[in-house]
């Protein structure tokens, strides 16, 4: 049996690979997923948007499919993608809402595997970070390393890596809560 990963990355390299067929299971499997994603995040108010939404994101994920990394998760990348239309919907429709952080790996990957291909929106949240817990957070989070060999490498104790990658995602966090609420 096909995880949902497996069948979604498998059509989406065919369709990178230009098999038209598979491109059209790829967009109507993703808008299924896409549809429940955005209903479970909209208030009861504005669950009426999730076909606009649903549609940004299919729009954003034909525009940027080239730009989609294949040794990467295609589900991590396109959550990436509609996590960022969703934002971007209620900045602009000056919502008050709070996007959870059930974990830092919501946020940032806790290991390549979970990686995704928009790096460029993880290195400005990152730059947003004091310089100590952004290195804590990449070597850990993107690089994948432990605490224990951080700790080893730059002398801290395992504690203090700790508490400078917690600290550092919480500052991440706030920017978002910011994004969130139309001020950043």
């Amino acid at each position: 049996m096909h995880s949902v990963e497996t069948r979604l990355k498998e059509l989406m390299l065919a369709s990178l690979a230009g098999d038209a067929r598979s491109y059209a299971i790829l967009l109507n499997d993703v808008a299924k997923h896409l549809r429940s994603y955005f209903l479970r995040r909209l208030s009861e108010a504005h669950k009426g948007d999730a076909d606009d939404l649903v549609q940004e994101t299919l729009m954003a994920l034909h525009t940027k499919r080239a730009t989609y990394e294949t040794d990467r998760p295609f589900t991590a990348w396109l959550h990436a993608i509609a996590r960022y239309k969703l934002i971007d919907h209620f900045r602009r429709n000056k919502i008050r809402a709070t996007i959870p952080l059930d974990n830092a790996e919501d946020l940032i990957p806790a290991d390549y595997s979970d990686a995704t291909a928009d790096r460029i929106d993880v290195e400005s949240l990152l730059q947003s970070v004091p310089e100590k817990s952004r290195e804590l957070i990449y070597r850990t989070k993107i690089e994948g390393q432990s605490i224990a060999e951080v700790a080893t490498s730059t002398g801290l104790s395992e504690s203090a890596v700790k508490v400078g990658i917690h600290r550092g995602i919480k500052a991440i966090a706030a920017k978002l809560k910011g994004r969130a609420h139309g001020n950043g």
